[in-house]
């Protein structure tokens, strides 16, 4: 892949990880709909691009399609509908402060980390490949949660990603199978 772009696994780790972005006491556990907006410098809308994946996967043989499908419901994610993305957020997951400092997300790490009433600010910083910004994450409901993160690169410049995140269930469905096992103890 070019060093021009930044890779789509890297931005959905960090899309995905905010998507657990509350104390226990302010999002409900459960199948929650992730719909990004991911906006690069060179114009590119990578949001549009996860719509356009989904729309691929239909067309593969039904075999091949329930693999991949199984393999991604096994890592916890499945497509929703118009490019959204499904996630299983556990009762573990949600009773931790997933928003901290130093916290992981893939290729990522938060810094200077606060809370302000609903709201989280911070700097991220990822390192494949490098890029720095800053994000804010408001909860809107235990069941609704929006996030901007601004992250910028020597090689790629300017990504804007815009997340809206509903829980859509109490049950996670085949979800929640590939969620308790991608988890730690």
């Amino acid at each position: 892949m070019p060093a021009r772009h930044i890779r789509i696994p890297s931005v959905l780790a960090l899309a995905l990880g905010l998507a657990g972005a509350a104390h226990a006491q302010d999002i409900l556990p459960g199948l929650w709909e992730v719909k990004s907006q991911m906006r690069m410098a060179d114009g590119r809308d990578l949001g549009k691009e996860l719509a356009a994946m989904r729309e691929q996967l239909k067309s593969l043989p039904p075999e091949v399609r329930k693999t991949m499908e199984q393999q991604m419901a096994g890592a916890g994610v499945a497509f929703g509908e118009g490019g959204t993305i499904r996630t299983c957020l556990t009762p573990e997951e949600v009773r931790s402060d997933v928003i901290r400092e130093g916290q992981k997300e893939g290729d990522c790490t938060y810094t200077r980390v606060s809370r302000s009433g609903n709201t989280w600010r911070g700097r991220v910083s990822c390192t494949d490949p490098r890029a720095e910004g800053e994000f804010t994450t408001t909860l809107h409901s235990p069941t609704h949660y929006s996030t901007r993160s601004v992250l910028t690169s020597k090689e790629d410049g300017r990504t804007e990603v815009d997340i809206d995140a509903r829980r859509v269930s109490a049950d996670c469905g085949a979800l929640g199978a590939g969620a308790a096992g991608r988890r730690k103890p």
